[in-house]
């Protein structure tokens, strides 16, 4: 064994990684009852796991100041007090109420996982800090690679390993095993270094010669190398779950390749992190003049050019700022500052974003930044000399930009053509256009703005010429009115979320998923004869308001809404339904299951539960507790809607296994109607306490309306236990 002892180097700050990315799903999925799983949670969540980590690389830089062996008893015994907050659980912070889910979320979160969460951040910094105290240890920086294959790992291991075969209790004791298990080989590593002379540390070990000042330049780059990453990661989880591919479980790309960037960027074989680095001008280009694509149907085309993106920017950008890192003994400050950075592109992304604007303009800009901060490479400098004198500098400029303005008008008018041959040439044509420009990098940034601007503006403009965006804390909605069909759709991203038609005598025609031989609408439509006079229903999920108009005279009906944006959609008169149905209804603002628990039993019919978001599974409303609050909410003869049309998860065996849990009886709707009419395919699943009433409902109906639900999950979902990946729909993926 070596004096260094890398390997048990490497264990320890492998070990504390994959613990520190293992705790954020799981975290995740600890409050998802009353988190819910919006993208811009996961985004309020990385931005306090972020600021912990900040604190974690400010406390490793402020005791770094501290002779070596006052740094390691420091840090083991916070790590032991620390350990008196576990098991991991959700601390009891009551709601700040609707519309301040933007601080309550990381509020909850610091007060759940901070201590444990800001320590082990900081072993990243400090094992690499200790390391380098043997004279003859070496460069300490490639640890930093390990650290993040760690993480990758923790990651990837909670969707595909540790949520599929364990339930929430355990996956929290086996968090507090590793934790232990950290703190173990902190101890030896701590006993590896006790005598170590550290050269380079300051205090009692200090130099006898100052080292010299890093200028305030060498910083503000650093900060943003790391900040457009950071930003960027968040911005392109968005961005694909809104308006390219709504898929379930998505966050974990973008994050998992953002980790590795660093594994690649910071590794002591510089091979793979140079050829990435040489080839991101190109990949920019042709990945990122996509960036403001909206509402696309490319699906897995723009998914993959999206990941590719963020990864090779990632590495090109962490790579850059690996060659300017400091000597070991500023080690702590450079991490300190790149964690600073990454803090500024999350806060950026998660927070002023959403405030600031109406859709993912982040995105675009950040792609933009990146296109500003990668290193050019050979194409800089083959062009400089090609383009040599001002004269001609000044004729190539002039000619390639009012080309690249040429080339732009032409690809906006092949993308209104739909000629998409023409305009993957054009788009090509102004790829090679910038990088012959690549001289001058204000004139990349020009030719590249127009390439983004010739994909985007048809879609952009439409949505601003026929209707208009808001964005909320939840998502970023578009309305916008369809003259040749004739209605007005609500788009969540790229999922239809209601519909109503323009005309008068249409209005309160229902359309979409709530059609009349929907199953929502089979039963709603009966409602008076299956429950008799007065029905009272509520309703998890506003929407449009479309089922308002199945509303009887003597009827009541209540609607649960978590967005306040959806609900002013129908009072300002976007959507009429509401108003024109049910205008004397009430609307609760806040998480429905919350509602409903904190509210008399008993009270409705029926309930509805149609609260999916942008394809996205509310896990915390489909497991068996869930199923226990509506059917506390309904009567003994009362019934549950709910739908679960989703794109990407068969949802069928997982109420059917909960429907058998419960002692109680279902029956399945799916509707499959002439889409030229204003309506869509649905599948809804009707669950009763008692037989009788399902065959009343289903007898109500047309011959064969209803089925028997599919073969039951093997397991049943609960608040403790939940996957949707043994239920994935592979096929969808390239749909």
């Amino acid at each position: 064994m070596t004096s260094t002892r890398r390997s048990l180097f490497v264990a320890a700050i492998l070990a504390g990684s994959f613990l520190l990315f293992l705790v954020q799903p799981l975290m995740a999925r600890l409050a998802l009852p009353r988190l819910g799983g919006t993208p811009n949670v996961w985004n309020s969540a990385m931005l306090v796991y972020q600021a912990l980590l900040l604190g974690g690389y400010a406390y490793a830089h402020v005791i770094g100041r501290l002779a070596l062996r006052r740094q390691l008893m420091l840090h083991i015994g916070l790590l032991a007090l620390a350990a008196l907050t576990l098991p991991l659980a959700l601390a009891d912070l009551p709601n700040f109420g609707a519309g301040m889910e933007v601080f309550w979320v990381p509020a909850l979160l610091f007060a759940s996982v901070g201590p444990v969460f800001f320590l082990i951040s900081a072993q990243a910094p400090l094992i690499q800090r200790w390391y380098s105290a043997d004279p003859d240890a070496g460069d300490p920086y490639p640890l930093y690679a390990a650290s993040n294959l760690g993480s990758f790992a923790g990651l990837l291991s909670y969707p595909l390993l540790i949520e599929p075969l364990l339930p929430l209790g355990e996956q929290s004791m086996v968090w507090s095993l590793g934790y232990g298990a950290v703190v173990l080989l902190l101890m030896l590593v701590a006993a590896s270094r006790w005598n170590s002379a550290a050269p380079a540390q300051t205090g009692e070990d200090a130099p006898a010669a100052p080292l010299a000042p890093i200028g305030w330049q060498r910083i503000a780059l650093w900060l943003a190398l790391s900040a457009v990453p950071s930003g960027l990661m968040l911005s392109t989880t968005t961005h694909l779950t809104t308006d390219i591919f709504a898929m379930p479980l998505l966050w974990v790309i973008p994050l998992g390749l953002y980790l590795l960037s660093f594994s690649v960027a910071f590794a002591e074989n510089r091979m793979l992190a140079q050829w990435i680095t040489r080839a991101a001008p190109v990949v920019v280009l042709l990945a990122g003049g996509m960036a403001m694509v909206s509402q696309s149907h490319g699906g897995i085309f723009l998914l993959l050019a999206s990941v590719a993106l963020l990864f090779v920017i990632a590495v090109a950008l962490h790579s850059r700022m690996y060659e300017l890192r400091p000597e070991p003994a500023r080690l702590t400050l450079f991490y300190l500052v790149m964690s600073a950075g990454g803090v500024l592109g999350g806060l950026f992304t998660a927070l002023f974003a959403p405030l600031l604007f109406d859709w993912v303009w982040e995105h675009p800009l950040l792609v933009l930044a990146a296109a500003a901060l990668i290193p050019l490479g050979w194409f800089a400098t083959w062009q400089a000399r090609w383009v040599d004198g001002e004269m001609r500098r000044i004729v190539v400029l002039g000619g390639g930009l009012l080309l690249a303005f040429g080339l732009a008008s032409l690809l906006v008018n092949a993308t209104l053509r739909d000629a998409e041959g023409l305009a993957i040439a054009i788009y090509i044509a102004l790829a090679g256009l910038a990088l012959v420009l690549a001289f001058n990098r204000a004139a990349l940034l020009a030719v590249f703005a127009c390439m983004m601007i010739g994909t985007s503006l048809e879609g952009h403009g439409s949505a601003y010429a026929h209707g208009e965006r808001v964005r909320s804390y939840f998502g970023v909605y578009t309305v916008s009115d369809n003259d040749e069909a004739g209605f007005r759709m609500l788009a969540h991203g790229t999922t239809d979320h209601g519909r109503q038609f323009l005309k008068p005598e249409k209005r309160r025609q229902p359309t979409a998923y709530y059609g009349p031989n929907a199953g929502v609408g089979l039963l709603l439509g009966g409602a008076s004869g299956l429950m008799g006079k007065g029905a009272e229903i509520g309703i998890v999920g506003l929407g449009t308001g479309t089922l308002a108009c199945y509303r009887e005279p003597d009827q009541t009906y209540r609607f649960y809404e978590i967005d306040p944006a959806i609900l002013e959609f129908s009072t300002v008169g976007k959507f009429t339904f509401l108003s024109d149905c049910a205008p004397d209804s009430e609307t609760v603002i806040g998480d429905a299951r919350i509602a409903l628990e904190q509210e008399a039993g008993g009270q409705y019919d029926v309930l509805v539960v149609d609260a999916f978001s942008s394809d996205s599974i509310p896990l915390h409303l489909l497991t068996r507790e869930a199923l226990q609050t509506y059917r506390r909410s309904i009567r003994d003869n009362g019934a549950i809607a709910i739908h679960i049309s989703n794109r990407f998860i068969d949802l069928e065996p997982v109420l059917a296994a909960l429907v058998r849990d419960a002692g109680m009886f279902a029956a399945v709707r799916a509707d499959s109607p002439d889409m030229t009419t204003g309506l869509t395919p649905s599948v809804w699943v009707v669950i009763t306490p008692r037989e009788a009433t399902l065959n009343s409902i289903t007898k109500a109906s047309p011959a064969k309306t209803w089925r028997k639900p599919a073969a039951p999950a093997q397991t049943v979902w609960s608040d403790q236990y939940a996957s949707t990946l043994p239920h994935f729909r592979w096929n969808a993926v390239g749909d």
